[in-house]
């Protein structure tokens, strides 16, 4: 069904509801706030398991500490998600009545799942904390498979709505009404295992990316013993992988978005008319329909958006102008999505290129600068490729079935709320910074086990040595 047809039946272009503005910002502050503490629990169990698992099996006392310890850390960074995960939660009806109150059957059965993995997660996450030195030591290691599992699990369901967002289908629309509800075939939508696959190994870089670079501040500073290179080198290794092959399953995201969602196309490659071959466009703005000091690289823009030299990318001029994304937002977000992505992949093949010709890239100061910088840009490239995936989809919040306005909440005192979540938001970025480097302070000075709120004293046998962080 055309959004035209389906537009007819849901009610035509309205005027904007006056809390449109007021969500959508509120909106942006808290996915964008949450989606880093989400990668933490989708990436940083999987790094815990396996470095605890390098510790049992090795008899390494270091790598038993960092597991313990980042499980600290994740139980920190996992309460504050909590909260903006849950905050989230009521968001989605209290500022988006129409998407729920229509196709709130539609998208039941992944929130339900969600919720499930989230619990499962917490008792994990509680379970090994407290394990600790009172468990078997091969039944500990074995609960932070499920942790991980379910952090997975959870990531999964919720990128299968946002997925079908952009794909929707399990339903169809009679006279106005939803009906047919397929919620299996929603969740499990054309869409998901790409764009699951893109948002899963941008947490592993994320994170990968983030714990290295602490490990790289500390060898900066002179703590270069066994604590910190191995500290570094795991997650590196994490992020590593995620670096490489990030490139290609975006690639393989992007690959139908002439067909399937062609404005965002447009925007991206900011192509002003439909051209044959079509240029890679670096940088430039879109001002009154022309474009302006961009740099066209030729036959690239075809290449990359249809694996092909000569195929076409459709113009915006060919798209009615209401129903165009902010165009320069979604270009400029995209740019910066895939420029960082680049450069964070040169980083760690110049890593691998020195360890390979037989150097120490640790020993090189400009290079562990560089990671201590790393975390904060691949954070950066996370946030623009969100920006780019839900400004680029406008002016729709289900594609060519609802526009976002019609979703939007038409009360007013929107903006007042906005207000108090940012002062929430600013109040637990804040306590978590000032928790977690308490922490790693008290590490530093030689404590092995933190009392409560860190985590249930412990005892790893043999203990760990030498200046820590």
């Amino acid at each position: 069904m055309g959004a035209s047809d389906v537009v007819a039946q849901l009610g035509s272009l309205v005027a904007e509801p006056v809390g449109l503005l007021p969500a959508r910002q509120q909106m942006a502050l808290s996915l964008g706030w949450h989606i880093v503490l989400a990668c933490f629990g989708v990436a940083f169990p999987a790094m815990i398991l396996v470095m605890h698992l390098r510790g049992l099996v090795r008899r390494d006392p270091v790598a038993l500490g960092l597991a313990q310890r980042w499980a600290k850390a994740s139980a920190v960074l996992f309460a504050i998600g909590a909260v903006s995960g849950t905050v989230l939660s009521f968001e989605m009806g209290l500022l988006w009545p129409g998407l729920m109150g229509t196709f709130g059957d539609v998208l039941g059965l992944p929130f339900a799942f969600e919720g499930l993995s989230f619990f499962i997660e917490a008792i994990f996450l509680g379970i090994y904390l407290y394990g600790w030195g009172r468990m078997p030591p091969k039944r500990h290691v074995l609960m932070a498979v499920p942790m991980a599992l379910a952090g997975i699990v959870g990531t999964f369901c919720v990128i299968a709505v946002n997925a079908w967002m952009n794909a929707p289908t399990g339903f169809r629309i009679v006279d106005g009404a939803v009906v047919d509800v397929d919620p299996w075939r929603a969740m499990f939508n054309d869409l998901v295992p790409l764009q699951f696959g893109h948002m899963w190994i941008a947490a592993y870089m994320v994170v990968g990316f983030a714990v290295s670079g602490v490990y790289a501040v500390g060898m900066l500073r002179g703590r270069r013993d066994p604590h910190h290179r191995l500290g570094f080198i795991v997650p590196f290794r994490f992020a590593t992988v995620a670096a490489l092959v990030q490139p290609v399953v975006g690639h393989l995201l992007g690959g139908n978005l002439g067909e399937r969602q062609p404005a965002k196309l447009a925007a991206f490659e900011l192509a002003e008319t439909t051209e044959s071959p079509s240029p890679l466009r670096i940088g430039g703005i879109w001002v009154d329909g022309e474009v302006h000091g961009a740099i066209d690289i030729p036959y690239l823009g075809s290449l990359i958006a249809r694996n092909s030299f000569t195929a076409p990318v459709r113009g915006l001029d060919t798209i009615p102008p209401e129903n165009h994304p902010p165009i320069n937002t979604t270009h400029w977000a995209f740019q910066t999505m895939v420029g960082v992505g680049l450069l964070l992949m040169l980083a760690v093949l110049v890593f691998w290129a020195g360890r390979w010709r037989g150097h120490d890239p640790l020993r090189w100061p400009w290079f562990l600068r560089f990671c201590a910088l790393a975390g904060p840009l691949a954070v950066v490239a996370l946030e623009a490729g969100w920006v780019a995936t839900e400004v680029g989809r406008q002016p729709w919040i289900v594609y060519d079935v609802m526009r976002t306005a019609q979703a939007a909440a038409d009360r007013e005192g929107l903006w007042w709320l906005l207000g108090v979540t940012v002062l929430v938001y600013a109040a637990m970025t804040v306590a978590a910074v000032v928790v977690l480097r308490s922490m790693a302070r008290r590490w530093r000075a030689g404590e092995v086990d933190l009392p409560s709120p860190y985590g249930p004293e412990a005892r790893l046998a043999g203990g760990t040595t030498g200046d820590r962080g």
